[in-house]
């Protein structure tokens, strides 16, 4: 029962991350239709912010707070920049969109090798994220990483405000006129050139929230967005297309997946699987786990 609940935390510590990497996707790709493919190195930005942060502040955990909003910051600004100069003449043209972004993510990797040096970098967690929680002590204890629950904390937080924000407030329901019939909101009244931008900016920031958490589990290099990118639009692809519950769901699934096959085999063979896993739900299900209610007989 320990080994299962272990396996079981870790598989949601691990979707957690994925949650938090696919978020932003989840407005950019899933409801804009903009294959983003410098998506992760707007989480990278968000990592090095953190690493900037703490060369000025030397109490790390001061230094990871301020890093939160400055990271949302910086992130969403690149990614007003980079609508404002190229998305915004690619919107019905998805493919154009890859191409363009997948040229600007390897400026933005060569931009990040200029700044901060080719080798990967490493910043410290505080204090009250080294520890541990013991549960069910014996033989086989259960052992709860302080940084993995803060990043599941996170995660789960930043899916409440985003879901908040679509839901209830003017901005979240000019995003969803905008995504479900641009012609039409402009004919009412609604500034979509603004609401691109905003949404934009919120998809963008939440990549620099993500690389912040990011920063709790492992080093920060240039390439640290390619090698998680795939694994953010899988999640968002698994999930349905715009759809933030299926995101939510498919994150957590495949973490949970991934840990289970780990546990017995290797990485590298539990990547393997969750891949075939993710080829065979498609092939049954390809319009992912939740999809949009239509009248429609297409």
């Amino acid at each position: 029962m320990t080994v299962i609940l272990s396996q079981s935390f870790t598989g949601i510590s691990i979707g957690a991350v994925l949650l938090l990497i696919a978020l932003g996707l989840s407005l950019t790709f899933g409801q804009m239709g903009v294959i983003n493919m410098a998506h992760g190195e707007f989480i990278m930005a968000g990592a090095y912010t953190t690493y900037v942060l703490q060369q000025h502040l030397t109490d790390a955990g001061t230094s990871l707070l301020l890093a939160l909003p400055a990271a949302f910051a910086v992130a969403g600004a690149l990614g007003v920049l980079l609508e404002w100069a190229l998305i915004r003449r690619l919107y019905t043209r998805p493919l154009d969109t890859l191409l363009v972004t997948w040229g600007v993510s390897l400026l933005l990797q060569q931009l990040a090798r200029d700044i901060f040096g080719a080798p990967n970098v490493q910043t410290r967690a505080p204090e009250w994220l080294t520890g541990r929680i013991t549960l069910f002590g014996g033989e086989h204890p259960l052992t709860l990483s302080h940084a993995r629950l803060f990043i599941l904390t996170l995660a789960l937080t930043a899916v409440v405000a985003l879901t908040l924000t679509l839901r209830r407030t003017p901005l979240g329901r000019r995003i969803r006129a905008v995504v479900q019939h641009r012609e039409l909101a402009e004919a009412s009244g609604i500034a979509t050139a603004r609401v691109d931008r905003l949404t934009f900016f919120i998809g963008s920031g939440l990549a620099g929230v993500a690389g912040v958490a990011l920063t709790l589990i492992g080093p920060i290099g240039p390439t640290m967005g390619t090698n998680i990118i795939i694994d953010a639009f899988l999640v968002v692809v698994v999930g349905g297309i715009g759809r933030l519950r299926g995101a939510v769901i498919a994150a957590f699934a495949l973490g949970v997946l991934q840990a289970v096959v780990e546990y017995s085999t290797t990485v590298s063979l539990a990547k393997v699987a969750v891949l075939i896993a993710i080829v065979a739900f498609l092939q049954w299900r390809p319009q992912g786990i939740s999809t949009v209610r239509t009248r429609s007989l297409a």
